[in-house]
């Protein structure tokens, strides 16, 4: 890390990483975000993706420091070696998605996922979505749990969860998966170009409510969704050396 970067730590409530955080600044100092070189995200990947969206627009890259579960997007606490680390990480370049939904009471809400834009039933009824990619309707009627659009990014969480593919994090690709089919029962779902344009329409949802929901942002009793992924939005994450967000990704296809 060059002797004039600039740090600026952000952690989660959770006791462990405030403590992390303690830490670093008293070795590294602390900058607000806005003066920072680089910003340095402790807690899980929960935290990584909240920190990811506050600073969507600010073009700076985030180094995450895991303290959760998973800790996918993130790397290994090192107090000792966080500057070396950060100066010779391997940068990952991702693009969020952005989710327009239309409610029945006539509602439109727009929010950005990181990793995936996904519809659910509300009710222990089925949901029948019907697809339409690029202004074509592609599926009359699925009926289903629910269904996603993930970013290559977002490949290997939920998605992976309900079978979909694993996609390179350069792959100019989105990942289309069902979650428990019923109808179309052998759907496995489909790949489709990054700049395709999907709309998910809710049919009967007064008698099948479905939710959208932009990672961790909910939207309920939507009657359509329209997800695409915003090419003009990059974000930069920071990995160690040796443990590149493309590595990680090829560890997962290969189950290791």
């Amino acid at each position: 890390m060059a002797a004039n970067q600039k740090l600026a730590f952000a952690a989660s409530e959770k006791p462990e990483a405030q403590e992390i955080k303690s830490a670093y600044v008293a070795r590294y100092g602390d900058h607000a975000a806005a003066d920072a070189d680089v910003i340095v995200a402790i807690g899980g990947d929960g935290f990584m993706l909240e920190t990811l969206r506050a600073h969507m627009n600010d073009a700076k890259p985030i180094y995450g420091v895991n303290c959760g579960t998973v800790g996918f997007l993130m790397n290994a606490k090192d107090i000792d070696a966080l500057a070396e680390n950060i100066e010779n990480a391997e940068p990952a370049t991702i693009h969020p998605l952005t989710m327009k939904a239309k409610t029945a009471d006539g509602r439109v809400e727009t929010a950005m996922a990181i990793n995936e834009v996904s519809l659910f039933r509300q009710t222990r009824q089925s949901a029948r979505i019907r697809i339409i990619v690029n202004g074509k309707t592609r599926m009359d009627s699925l009926i289903c749990d629910g269904v996603l659009l993930s970013t290559p990014a977002g490949s290997t969480a939920y998605n992976l969860s309900a079978h979909g593919p694993i996609l390179p994090i350069n792959a100019q690709l989105l990942a289309l998966t069902p979650i428990s089919a019923f109808r179309p029962r052998r759907w496995r779902g489909a790949l489709l170009a990054q700049a395709a344009e999907v709309t998910f329409e809710a049919i009967n949802p007064q008698h099948r409510p479905v939710s959208a929901v932009a990672d961790n942002f909910e939207v309920r009793d939507v009657v359509s969704v329209t997800a695409a992924e915003d090419r003009s939005i990059s974000m930069t994450v920071l990995f160690d050396q040796g443990h590149s967000l493309d590595e990680r990704i090829l560890r997962e296809q290969f189950d290791y």
